[in-house]
C-alpha cells in the first residue's frame, strides 16, 4: 500500500514518515522544500519529489503518478500574520487541491490537519472540556482557513462519497518547533540553551501535545480506512505557562523565565480544555505525562549543543 504525503518534510512530516514505514508502507513525500528532510536511510521505501499544493496541475500529476491508497496534508501555513493571498493560496486553496486531485484520481481516503485554532478562545465555552460537535467560535486568519477546510472536507464526503478525517492537533510542541503557536515551547527550549526567556501572562493557557503523539494519531487514523467518526480532537494537557516554568526550573534551577503580568491571559487563551475522548477510544492512543515531554525536549535540545543529558530525579 502506498501513502502520499503532502508537506511530508516539515515538522510533523518528519516524524509520521518512520511510522508509516514501520507499518509496511511505501511512502511518496510531495514538499516545496524537499531538501529538508532526510529519508534517505529507508531506501525506495520512500520517494520524495517536489511539488506545489497551491499550483492545481502540480498536485494532481504527482498524485497521478505516485498512485497512492491514502493521502496525508500535512501543507500548511500556521499562524494568522500572513498576507492575505499568500494564505489563501496554501490553506484554503491548496488543501481543496488536495480533496479535487484526490477526488480525480480515485483515491477515496484523505487525512487532513485541522486546528484546536477553530475553536477560539476558551472563554466562549466557560470552564468545560469542547468537543468537536462545538460550534466553531475562531475568527482569526489561520481558525478561519481550517474552519473552511472543515466545510469543504464534509461537502466532498457528502457529495461524493470521499472518507476525509479532519484532525485537530492542539498546541504541537517539540524542540524543532518555531512557527505558530510557540510560546509554550520557547519557554522549554530557551532555558534549555542558557536564554532568557519573557512571556506577557503566567497564567496563559495552552494544551500542549507532543509531536510524537501528533504523528502517532497521524499514522493510526491514516491507516484506518473508514474510522467513526469525521473530526478528532487530539486534545492537550491543560496547563499554565507559568506551571510549565515551574517544570522547567525543577530540571534547569537557574532558568532565565519571567513573565510581564501574574494574571490576564486565562482570559485570553485558546481552548485548552479539550475532550479527545474519540481518538483515545477508538485508536487506544496514550499519552505520555506531559513532565516526561519536558524533559524529553530539554534533552533534545542539549543533544544539539552536545552537553549531557538531564536526568529525572
Amino acid at each position: 500500500m502506498t501513502t502520499f504525503v503532502a508537506g511530508g518534510t516539515g515538522f510533523i512530516g518528519r516524524r509520521l514518515i518512520p511510522l508509516l514505514v514501520a507499518r509496511g508502507e511505501e511512502v511518496v513525500v510531495m514538499d516545496i522544500n524537499p531538501q529538508t528532510a532526510d529519508y534517505s536511510a529507508y531506501g525506495k521505501q520512500v520517494r520524495v519529489v517536489r511539488g506545489d499544493v497551491s499550483q492545481f496541475d502540480d498536485f494532481q500529476a504527482r498524485i497521478v503518478e505516485a498512485k497512492p491508497d491514502r493521502i496525508v496534508n500535512l501543507a500548511y501555513y500556521i499562524g494568522s500574520d500572513l498576507p492575505p493571498r499568500v494564505a489563501f493560496k496554501l490553506n484554503v486553496l491548496g488543501m481543496d487541491n488536495c480533496f479535487e486531485a484526490a477526488r480525480l484520481a480515485g483515491v477515496n481516503r484523505v487525512v487532513y490537519a485541522s486546528s484546536v485554532a477553530v475553536s477560539g478562545e476558551q472563554k466562549n465555552y466557560g470552564e468545560r472540556l469542547v468537543d468537536e460537535t462545538d460550534f466553531k467560535h475562531g475568527h482569526v486568519q489561520y481558525a478561519m482557513h481550517k474552519i473552511f477546510n472543515e466545510w469543504q472536507a464534509q461537502d466532498y464526503r457528502e457529495k461524493h462519497g470521499m472518507e476525509i478525517t479532519t484532525i485537530r492537533p492542539a498546541n504541537v510542541t517539540g524542540p524543532d518547533k518555531i512557527f505558530g503557536s510557540v510560546d509554550h515551547v520557547f519557554i522549554v527550549t530557551k532555558p534549555a540553551r542558557g536564554e532568557p526567556v519573557t512571556m506577557p501572562y503566567k497564567d496563559a493557557m495552552r494544551a500542549p501535545v507532543h509531536v510524537d503523539e501528533i504523528a502517532e494519531i497521524f499514522a493510526r487514523v491514516a491507516m484506518k480506512d473508514k474510522p467513526e467518526h469525521a473530526i478528532y480532537n487530539t486534545g492537550g494537557q491543560t496547563i499554565s505557562l507559568g506551571e510549565i516554568a515551574d517544570i522547567v526550573r525543577e530540571f534547569i534551577p537557574d532558568a532565565q523565565i519571567s513573565f510581564d503580568h501574574e494574571t490576564g491571559g486565562r482570559e485570553r487563551s485558546g481552548n485548552f480544555m479539550i475532550d479527545n475522548s474519540r481518538v483515545v477510544t477508538e485508536f487506544g492512543i496514550q499519552f505520555r505525562p506531559y513532565r516526561e515531554r519536558v524533559l524529553q525536549i530539554i534533552n533534545e535540545v542539549r543533544k544539539e549543543r552536545g552537553l549531557p543529558p538531564l536526568s529525572d530525579h
